[in-house]
């Protein structure tokens, strides 16, 4: 089958807070940014999105606009808390989803046991397995992309989600078998930043037993610091 995917971290506002994030300087009032980011989202055809920092505010916010989507939800243990300023949302959880136009069978929801912010959920579509992921950016990861691989190994299969590291590690740390998609050389960055040395392309699809086609990063005008990241699988 063929199918539309993408991947966007549309950052939790207490992260943003916390780390001093400009998109925090840009939106002063939350409400209009979760807005904005709903308003992007309404306006996507894609069959499946992976949506990662999502918190309870704007995950309202997205039921409430788009009754017709499904949701495949984790909901972290850990809620972040704030740590330089005023919490600003009514729900400060926060959770990664898979919104999916049409309906899919839900395999689980998990996150990882080193570190409860971040995990997996996955679900099937005649036959694909689709899994949205926020891996952490330090050595846990190992054992996290041994889980991924885990549960993706006997195919097809798609990883979707902000990974933490370049195309090269994460093919790397992945293994044969997986095809992480290449950037085109003119590609925006998946995550904008003017210092230091992290890679600006951290947010991927990975397929196992799939071709993937068409990657594209489209800006999504400062609604968040990462930006969506499109591909066609089949």
């Amino acid at each position: 089958m063929v199918i539309t995917v993408a991947t966007w971290n549309v950052l939790h506002r207490i992260h943003a807070d916390n780390w001093a994030s400009t998109i925090a300087e840009k939106w002063p009032e939350e409400s209009k940014r979760i807005a904005a980011v709903t308003a992007t989202l309404a306006a996507r055809t894609e069959r499946v999105i992976a949506l990662m920092e999502v918190s309870g505010d704007q995950l309202a916010s997205l039921r409430a606009a788009l009754p017709a989507r499904e949701f495949h939800v984790l909901d972290y243990p850990r809620v972040p808390k704030p740590r330089r300023v005023p919490d600003v949302l009514a729900d400060r959880t926060e959770h990664l989803v898979l919104m999916v136009n049409g309906s899919a069978r839900q395999v689980g929801a998990v996150p990882f046991d080193s570190d409860p912010g971040n995990g997996w959920v996955a679900i099937e579509i005649d036959g694909l397995r689709i899994v949205a992921t926020h891996v952490t950016g330090d050595e846990r990861r190992v054992d996290q992309l041994a889980q991924l691989r885990e549960l993706t190994a006997t195919g097809p299969a798609v990883l979707l989600g902000d990974f933490n590291i370049d195309r090269a590690v994460l093919a790397a740390g992945l293994g044969d078998g997986y095809t992480v998609a290449e950037f085109p050389s003119d590609s925006i960055p998946t995550r904008p930043r003017d210092s230091g040395s992290k890679s600006q392309f951290i947010d991927h699809v990975v397929a196992q037993g799939v071709p993937v086609r068409d990657l594209v990063v489209e800006d999504v005008a400062g609604a968040s610091d990462h930006n969506l990241v499109h591909a066609i699988v089949g």
